[in-house]
């Protein structure tokens, strides 16, 4: 992988972990290209039934660098910006431990894994609203949860915590603060231990189900979004991340 992403594999159980806590795990070029080569390394992994997505440190990941984009003057990314399983011919299942902030780019991160196991201390937020940075990755939430919760994330900017992400059913389990990869790593190998033919069936046919509704609306929903991307506050809201001061917004 990299300095910044390890991949272990056990007993049919592989472990994909971000490793940059001093930047609570933001997503920068070198973190991308880790998890990229790790999804590639579980998917042609033929001991490894299941994978657990972790990060290192006290937040799973923070979402984007900020300060990459506005060093790269980044407009709207590519679909594929955020890595995720499905872009290999990959069935088995992915299960996300999250501790701390799955915020933005690392709330879709845990979105796009087929399971999640989460920390008493988790939280999960949209929080481009606050860096004038768009969400088309999140087009799913409002059939996942609902479309006032969805909502809610989406215009609030406001994280939600493990226990209420629980009740609108984006966690599966919610586990004692420091012992959610202990959880995690239970789960897996109660699913390593099954079928895996049918464990695979069952998770090509739920992502089939969730694909099939969001395809119809991905390319409106880069409409969308393409003029915020594009917009001068796109580029304010990661400049004053940078400079450690409050974006002034100019909605334009």
């Amino acid at each position: 992988m990299s300095d910044l992403v390890t991949y272990e594999s056990l007993d049919h159980v592989a472990t994909l972990t971000m490793r940059r806590p001093d930047a609570r795990n933001a997503l920068n070029q070198e973190m991308r290209n880790g998890l990229r080569a790790g999804f590639e390394t579980f998917a042609a992994d033929h001991a490894a039934k299941v994978l657990v997505l972790a990060g290192d440190g006290a937040t799973f990941c923070a979402g984007g660098d900020l300060k990459e984009m506005s060093a790269t003057g980044l407009q709207m990314p590519a679909d594929d910006y955020i890595p995720t399983i499905r872009e290999f011919d990959c069935d088995k299942p992915v299960i996300a431990a999250v501790q701390g902030g799955a915020l933005g780019g690392g709330f879709c991160l845990a979105l796009w894994c087929d399971l999640v196991v989460a920390s008493e201390d988790a939280s999960f937020g949209v929080a481009e609203a606050k860096w004038g940075r768009g969400a088309p990755w999140a087009s799913p939430l409002a059939e996942l949860i609902g479309p006032r919760a969805a909502m809610q994330l989406l215009t609030t900017a406001e994280p939600v915590s493990a226990l209420r992400a629980y009740e609108i059913g984006l966690v599966n389990e919610v586990a004692p603060t420091g012992s959610h990869m202990a959880a995690a790593h239970r789960m897996a190998r109660t699913i390593a231990a099954l079928a895996p033919l049918s464990v695979q069936a069952g998770v090509r046919m739920i992502r089939r189900a969730l694909e099939h509704n969001t395809a119809q609306l991905r390319d409106e929903v880069r409409t969308m979004w393409e003029p915020v991307y594009a917009s001068e506050d796109a580029q304010e809201g990661p400049r004053a991340f940078a400079e450690k001061r409050p974006p002034q917004w100019q909605g334009r």
